[in-house]
């Protein structure tokens, strides 16, 4: 299922990261994993935040996906299904069958 992954990184634990190098880690093992479709980069309230959209080939991932940002940059992530144009198009299509 294509998911829509936002991780936001607290500033101090952030700052850390890059002098430590982890963060650039964490988002490149992130990438190399699971491969997102699109990977943006913006601030958003004053914190770092990174925007992810990937393919979840199962829930059992979840962990692997959120527990690397919790546990190395202390960030909140949000992770919601999406769909694309063809997906709602479908999707639209699909319930109008159904009526």
């Amino acid at each position: 299922m294509r998911m829509l992954l936002k991780v936001s990184i607290p500033v101090d634990a952030g700052n850390r990261a890059i002098q430590d190098g982890s963060l650039p880690k964490t988002v490149d093992a992130f990438v190399a994993a699971h491969k997102p479709e699109a990977s943006y980069f913006i601030s958003e309230c004053g914190l770092r935040t990174a925007l992810f959209v990937f393919d979840l080939k199962d829930p059992t991932f979840i962990p692997s996906v959120a527990e690397p940002f919790f546990m190395g940059l202390g960030a909140q992530i949000t992770l919601t299904p999406a769909m694309d144009l063809a997906d709602l198009r479908s999707g639209v299509d699909r319930l109008m069958k159904q009526r």
